[in-house]
């Protein structure tokens, strides 16, 4: 309940629900309001009667179509906005004039979270012009009979109008950028306890990989010096074993000598090799950011060559992407946002932040960006952006340990 398009949705369909049981009643035969929208009061002027079984069906069926456009137009509101997202407003807003003038406040609504702020206030403005307009131009039958009644001039009936109009459309105005501003607020936090449990999971890598550099130098400091003396003191012990029974002797130590080289080599083969895979895998941390955040949707392509990164590397990489994600869920509007690790060389990794979003017409980078290229620059590595049809793309490279 809390996204502005399930709101919108339940309104227009509460709207569309009321309007088609009028219908039904009227069809039954009962009397009920008219419809007062553009369709309407034309075929009235063509001599027409309000409760003819074609009229009220012609009015059912764009009913129907504004229904259908409104669900469409609401599934992704407060989120990512189709990308004729203007065009479908014209025309569902035309569908609403043609039944009935109260209809076009909720495709004001809807327009104010779904456009940017200046695009929606011209869109509350043409509104109301529009309302005035007709009202001057193309009066439903209760308004020509006021303003044929009425002892005031026609521009005092007509600014009476334009108040009400502007009344009508700026409540629309402001419980759209009303909910618009959750939303957004709604999608930041996300973003944020996304980042915090990314920055958890890398926290926990991190005590994991200093766990087993104590581990492997225990190992080696203290098993493989056992394990070296106890070589030197059958050594001697050969020596000495030798004065009583040579061949005997010499033959218990020397298989004693080469138990416990072979034992030491092992140690410090396990040493090495514990060593040598103690690199950190950014892979838990990216999830738990993908999984933080349920819209735009985040997908994830880690090459396994990619994920043995040195602790360097992978917090500078974490921190970027944090950053891209973070900047494409405030400012691009995208529907998905793609997370490519890649390793193009044994040396090196490549990670490619991309979003299908609203990129920047004219990039003047702030101090996200500013602070990619420094980290990566420390680490003697490169970072890039390129402009997609439609999103925008942010390119990292650097050495796999630094």
């Amino acid at each position: 309940m809390a996204r502005p398009g399930v709101v919108l949705r339940i309104a227009a369909l509460s709207i569309c629900l009321l309007e088609l049981i009028a219908a039904g009643a009227a069809l039954a035969g009962r009397r009920t309001d008219a419809y007062d929208g553009i369709l309407p009061n034309l075929y009235r002027r063509l001599g027409g009667a309000s409760d003819d079984l074609g009229l009220l069906l012609a009015c059912l069926t764009l009913l129907a179509l504004f229904a259908y456009g409104c669900w469409r137009l609401t599934a992704q509101a407060g989120d990512t906005p189709p990308r004729h997202a203007l065009a479908g407003l014209i025309g569902l807003n035309a569908l609403a004039l043609a039944v009935t003038p109260g209809l076009p406040f909720l495709v004001t609504a809807l327009a104010t979270v779904q456009l940017r702020s200046r695009q929606a206030l011209i869109f509350g403005l043409g509104q109301v012009g529009i309302g005035l307009l007709l009202y001057l131009v193309l009066p439903s039958d209760s308004q020509r009979a006021e303003l044929l009644s009425s002892e005031l001039p026609v521009w005092v009936n007509a600014m009476s109008q334009l108040m009400a109009l502007v009344a009508l459309h700026g409540l629309a105005f402001g419980l759209g950028r009303m909910a618009a501003a959750e939303t957004e607020k709604r999608r930041w936090l996300q973003a944020m306890l996304a980042e915090r449990m990314s920055a958890e999971q890398w926290q926990a890598e991190q005590m994991r990989y200093a766990e087993r550099q104590l581990m492997a130098r225990e190992l080696h400091d203290v098993v493989g010096h056992h394990l070296t003396a106890l070589n030197l003191h059958l050594q001697v012990g050969s020596a000495l074993l030798q004065r009583d029974d040579a061949a005997a002797a010499a033959q218990a130590v020397a298989k004693a000598q080469q138990g416990a080289a072979a034992l030491l080599a092992d140690v410090r083969a396990a040493v090495s090799a514990e060593r040598n895979a103690q690199r950190i895998d950014l892979s838990s941390a990216l999830e738990a950011l993908a999984a933080g955040i349920s819209h735009p949707r985040i997908q994830l392509d880690i090459a396994p060559a990619a994920r043995d990164l040195g602790p360097r590397t992978a917090h500078a990489l974490l921190r970027c992407v944090q950053e891209a994600v973070t900047n494409s869920v405030r400012h691009s509007h995208a529907s998905e946002i793609r997370i490519c690790l890649s390793a193009p060389s044994a040396e090196a990794v490549r990670v490619s932040v991309e979003d299908n979003g609203q990129g920047p017409r004219v990039l003047q980078p702030g101090n996200g960006l500013k602070g990619m290229a420094e980290r990566m620059n420390e680490l003697g590595g490169s970072m890039g952006t390129r402009s997609l049809q439609p999103g925008f793309a942010i390119e990292l490279q650097c050495p796999r340990t630094a």
